[in-house]
């Protein structure tokens, strides 16, 4: 498939799991993504219309270029990515420097789509959550309270600085919180899912993520105490984890080639997310964590290039 049929069947897939955020948050939702999308798709033109006029010879179509790059659908899959991580009815002025970061930086700094190191969607996320903080750590705290009545902290950051709670205290505390995530992580894999069934994603990395968040698990969930740092099952469903594994991890720009260094990279994120979310400074890590193997992309193409190409010694 060319990148518009690719990209527009992604929008589809994320369609549910937008749904289920908007069903439980309201329609700050629906605004975050509207207002996201018409920041990012007027960065994009911006960006692609100056480089295209400060680069072509008389005579070439720029415009036709321009509205190439600005309908081929992947500007508005970074747009809907960032925006279903912020809370409902985030402040116009972070939306758009994160706009501005994941396109203007991530993105066209690098030369454009297919040529862009990291993620650009976590860069844009990344951005505005060490700028901004406490803004995007206010999320609505149940569904039963109403989004216009009761207002806290994640269900992450409500864990993280428990004191004195086993875990199956605090599931019994939050239930109408942890049901509200699951049903949002399950509708989210039903679209990744739709995308595997299509074959537009490589598989390896989510099942990997998984593995990876599973591992730490082993060591870090200790039986459920009150310094339990979580189970694998809490962290797949919690935050944006499933989400991230099927729609944001499986950039075909941004993960590696070939099928061990795919489980390489993805056991990679799903083992710093867990450890971020356990010692670090911010109570979701997925974003950092994405970064971070996108690091190591490069050089796990390079030696897996290397291994393909180098002869066997005779026997």
């Amino acid at each position: 498939m060319r990148t518009p049929h690719v990209m527009t069947w992604v929008l589809v897939a994320l369609l549910p799991g937008l749904g289920a955020m908007t069903y439980v948050w309201g329609i700050g939702i629906v605004y975050n993504v509207a207002l996201l999308s018409i920041i990012c798709l007027a960065t994009e033109a911006a960006a692609v219309f100056a480089k295209q006029a400060l680069g072509n010879a008389p005579g070439e179509n720029t415009v036709k270029k321009w509205s190439g790059h600005l309908f081929d659908g992947s500007t508005l899959v970074t747009a809907w990515l960032i925006a279903i991580c912020l809370p409902p009815f985030t402040n116009f002025g972070i939306l758009s420097l994160a706009g501005l970061a994941a396109i203007g930086l991530a993105k066209h700094a690098y030369g454009g789509l297919g040529r862009n190191i990291f993620n650009p969607a976590m860069v844009g996320y990344a951005v505005i959550l060490v700028s901004f903080p406490s803004h995007l750590a206010l999320w609505p705290a149940s569904s039963d309270g109403g989004i216009d009545h009761l207002t806290g902290a994640t269900i992450l950051s409500d864990f993280r600085y428990r004191v004195g709670i086993t875990t199956t205290e605090f599931t019994s505390l939050f239930a109408p919180n942890l049901q509200d995530q699951r049903l949002i992580a399950y509708s989210f894999l039903a679209g990744g899912l739709f995308l595997l069934v299509k074959k537009l994603l490589a598989w390896r990395i989510p099942v990997s993520m998984l593995a990876g968040v599973g591992f730490a698990a082993l060591f870090g969930y200790d039986q459920g105490s009150s310094m339990s740092s979580g189970s694998a099952v809490f962290h797949w469903t919690s935050g944006g984890f499933i989400a991230a594994a099927f729609f944001v991890a499986t950039d075909p720009v941004t993960h590696p080639r070939g099928a061990r260094p795919q489980i390489i990279f993805g056991f990679t994120v799903g083992l710093m997310t867990y450890l971020i979310r356990a010692y670090g400074t911010f109570p979701d890590g997925i974003a950092f964590a994405i970064l971070f193997a996108n690091c190591l992309t490069p050089l796990m193409n390079r030696m897996a290039t290397r291994h393909t190409t180098t002869p066997k010694p005779d026997a």
